[in-house]
């Protein structure tokens, strides 16, 4: 019998009902924050994180760490 995988970061992302009106980015670093951002992020300069001016953004949820962080990044459907 198989053993489901875990899912992987990106589908443990939160769930858009929980962002505030007007935050419609999503992005979860490596170390497995997962952050609202008003403004689309940028990847920051050293890697690892996505980057916006800190007025635009906010703590959504903590995750695994995930090596793949860079293919996080989610617009508001």
């Amino acid at each position: 019998m198989n053993t489901p995988s875990d899912p992987s970061p990106a589908l443990l992302a939160p769930d858009w009902s929980l962002a505030p009106e007007g935050w419609d980015w999503s992005a979860q670093d490596a170390d497995g924050r997962w952050y609202w951002y008003r403004t689309e992020p940028v990847p920051g300069i050293g890697g690892g994180v996505w980057r916006s001016n800190s007025r635009n953004q906010q703590y959504a949820a903590e995750g695994r760490p995930n090596p793949d962080w860079f293919d996080t990044l989610r617009h508001r459907p």
